[in-house]
C-alpha cells in the first residue's frame, strides 16, 4: 500500500549538514503506549526498555523454530543467484556474505516471522500504532574474518538518508547462533537513546554503497562517544540462540569483529510506526533504494499467532 507523505519544514534532529558534532536532547517519547494492561509482556520489562533503550528477551523462539530459520539462512546464502545482487552485501576484503537485505519479502519463512505476534505485537504496543517493516536483513558474521559494525545510531542514518521524521521505530534482532563475549556480540550504550548525537560532515552521493560495508559517515565523534560511555557504560548482549534483542531506533550500538571460529548470525527486523513513515531525506540527497528502506510499498502489518509448525 502506497501512502502519501509530507515533509515538515522543521528538522528536529539536524545532522551531517555543517553543524558541530554536538549532543542534543531527544524530544520524542520512547514508549508511546502507557496502558500497562495492554502490554504483551510484563510491564516492568517495558519500563526497563524505556529506561535503557533496549531489552533482551531470552528463549523467545524454540529450538525447532531457530533450526528452521538457520536452514533458511543457509539456503539464501547458498542460492545467491536467486537474490538481487544489490541486496547482498559482502565483506570488503574476504568477499564473504555480510548481509542480505529485504528478506521479509524474498523469503516466506522470514515474511511469516515479521508478522509473528511475539515481535510485531510488541512493536505495535511500544509504538502505539500500526507498524510496517522499514528494513529487514540477515546479518552473517562468519568466524575468523567477520568484520565489525562501528558505533552508530540507526535513527541518525534513517533520518538523514531515508527521511524518517521522528524516533518512533525500533529494531528486533533475533539471534540464530549463541552470542558470547568473544564472537562479536551486539554492544549497546544504555540510556544513549535519550541523546541525539549530531554527526559531522556531509553525506556523499550514493553513500549506502560504501556504508553498508564500512560506515564512515553518520558515526559519532570520538569525543561524543567517550562522553556517552563515561556517562552510561556499555552493555554486551550475550545469550543463547532464540533470544531477541529489542532496541530503540536511537540507541547507540555496534559490534566488534569476530576472529573466533564461531559465527554470529542474526535476523534484523525494523518496525516503524505508520504515522512515522518516511518522507524526503533530510540530506538533500536522493533516497536510498527500496530494498534498504521501504518507501513506495508500505504495508501495515497484521500480527498473527505463530507456532513452530508455521516455520516448517
Amino acid at each position: 500500500m502506497s501512502l502519501p507523505v509530507e515533509k515538515t519544514d522543521i528538522d528536529l534532529y539536524p545532522s551531517r549538514n555543517g553543524h558541530p558534532a554536538v549532543i542534543l536532547s531527544r524530544t520524542d517519547p520512547v514508549v508511546y503506549n502507557r496502558n500497562a494492561d495492554q502490554s504483551p509482556v510484563d510491564y516492568e520489562l517495558i519500563q526497563q526498555y524505556e529506561k535503557n533503550g533496549f531489552l533482551v528477551l531470552d528463549n523467545v523462539f524454540t529450538a525447532d523454530e531457530i533450526n528452521s530459520f538457520k536452514l533458511e539462512m543457509k539456503r539464501l546464502r547458498k542460492f545467491t543467484g536467486a537474490i538481487n545482487s544489490n541486496e547482498m552485501i559482502v565483506e570488503p576484503e574476504s568477499g564473504e556474505v555480510r548481509s542480505i537485505f529485504k528478506v521479509h519479502e524474498t523469503s516466506f519463512i522470514f515474511n511469516k516471522l515479521s508478522l509473528d505476534k511475539r515481535l510485531a505485537g510488541l512493536a505495535e504496543f511500544i509504538l502505539n500504532d500500526q507498524v510496517y517493516i522499514h528494513q529487514s536483513r540477515l546479518n552473517y558474521k562468519p568466524g575468523f574474518r567477520g568484520k565489525e559494525f562501528y558505533w552508530h545510531s540507526d535513527f541518525e542514518t534513517w533520518h538523514v538518508e531515508d527521511g524518517m521524521p521522528c524516533m518512533r521505530a525500533l529494531s528486533m534482532s533475533i539471534t540464530l547462533t549463541d552470542n558470547d563475549h568473544y564472537n562479536g556480540p551486539l554492544m549497546l550504550i544504555p540510556g544513549s537513546h535519550d541523546d541525539f548525537v549530531v554527526c559531522s560532515g556531509k553525506t556523499p552521493k550514493d553513500n549506502f554503497k560504501e556504508s553498508l560495508k564500512k560506515q564512515t559517515y553518520g558515526v559519532p565523534s570520538d569525543k561524543n562517544l567517550k562522553s556517552l560511555v563515561d556517562q552510561y557504560g556499555i552493555f554486551t548482549a550475550t545469550g543463547k540462540a532464540g533470544s531477541v534483542v529489542i532496541f530503540d531506533c536511537n540507541t547507540m550500538h555496534g559490534s566488534n569483529g569476530n576472529i573466533t571460529p564461531f559465527p554470529r548470525s542474526n535476523i534484523f527486523l525494523v518496525y516503524n510506526a505508520v504515522k512515522n513513515r518516511v518522507v524526503e531525506p533530510y540530506s538533500n540527497q536522493q533516497a536510498r533504494p527500496e530494498w534498504i528502506a521501504s518507501r513506495e510499498s508500505i504495508n501495515p502489518i497484521t500480527a498473527v499467532e505463530c507456532q513452530s509448525v508455521d516455520y516448517e
